[in-house]
């Protein structure tokens, strides 16, 4: 295993920057944190989590698709595809890296999503393992392990050092390129954060939060609940949720007239919303209570059943904190669940 001590990391970033694009999670005005494009002197967020999920490298919350000139009875269609550059996203998550293997499964599939491929294929993952989860955390409800994140190549802090450890081939690529600036580490220190971690883990107000109620077998049971009119009772469609949520995946897409021709472009949409999926006829989801519902059923019974059990969300907890109602996935299943 190789380390770098801290107060070299942006020596590393430095070096990163120089041969592809660099996203670091860097502090805003606010104290919040999010994913910025690496200029030297930026400082690494301390923060946990980013307010908006790395799901924006690969799902862009709008981009153009397509676009057309007219003249005549004659159109011309251009494709504004171009080739993405490589880049490197540094201190993603553990739920976060999850979130893009459930992407994967939506995109990747048939017919492939070539905007998604183009930047899944360019961009290197390099997560950070969690030392200190916040209380809105519950990702180990879904088996995930954020002591050790995944990715293509992980990064450990033990205070003094980031320690490397390379899984893929871009992983493997990655750390070569900087390998002349990292040292051996001693991985002894790097289980004793790694064994605090869980041992924090296990005292989260979420710890004990289980999905053993929910899958697609529980389809009828749960879509007829009478609590769902409870439940959505204070919702108010603000599609907040969904918007920070790193595995919501719907999308519109709309035209533009510029003037001098046609911008086909897409961009983030959200069951929540009244005119979600409205067609000719109108919407087949007329009541917030039913909006509602498709949101949660999706997460914990429609996709589990189409994924062989792999449930549609990732406990990282942005919900919690943003819903401005409160309600949050967490309160819907505790509500549905077995007693």
């Amino acid at each position: 295993m190789l380390k770098i001590p801290a107060e070299k990391i942006n020596d590393l970033f430095d070096r990163i920057a120089m041969q592809q694009t660099l996203y670091i999670p860097v502090d805003r005005e606010d104290k919040a944190a999010e994913f910025k494009k690496y200029e030297s002197g930026m400082t690494l967020s301390k923060a946990l989590k980013t307010v908006r999920s790395a799901k924006d490298f690969f799902f862009p919350q709008t981009e153009n698709l397509a676009e057309f000139k007219l003249s005549g009875k004659n159109i011309e269609v251009k494709d504004i595809r171009q080739e993405n550059e490589d880049f490197v996203v540094f201190g993603v998550r553990a739920c976060d890296a999850k979130s893009f293997e459930i992407l994967d499964k939506v995109f990747l599939s048939d017919p492939v999503d070539t905007f998604y491929q183009n930047r899944r294929e360019h961009g290197t993952i390099v997560t950070m393992a969690c030392t200190r989860p916040e209380e809105t955390c519950f990702c180990t409800t879904f088996g995930i392990n954020p002591t050790v994140p995944g990715g293509d190549a992980s990064v450990y802090f033990d205070g003094e050092s980031y320690f490397f450890v390379p899984f893929t081939d871009k992983g493997k690529a990655f750390m070569a390129s900087i390998s002349d600036m990292l040292e051996e580490g001693d991985v002894s220190k790097l289980s004793e954060v790694q064994a605090k971690a869980r041992e924090i883990m296990t005292r989260l107000p979420l710890a004990n939060l289980t999905t053993d109620s929910f899958g697609g077998e529980k389809l009828m049971e749960h879509f007829n609940s009478e609590k769902w009119a409870e439940l959505s009772e204070a919702c108010i469609g603000c599609g907040t949720c969904t918007f920070v949520c790193p595995t919501c995946q719907c999308y519109d897409i709309r035209d533009f007239d510029t003037g001098n021709g046609i911008k086909r472009f897409r961009c983030w949409d959200s069951c929540m919303y009244s005119d979600f999926t409205k067609m000719a006829h109108g919407n087949p989801r007329t009541s917030q209570l039913e909006r509602f519902r498709q949101r949660f059923m999706h997460k914990l019974v429609y996709f589990p059943a189409n994924n062989n059990g792999e449930f549609g969300c990732v406990g990282c907890g942005r919900c919690l904190s943003k819903c401005p109602i409160s309600m949050n996935i967490v309160k819907v299943m505790k509500a549905l669940e077995d007693k």
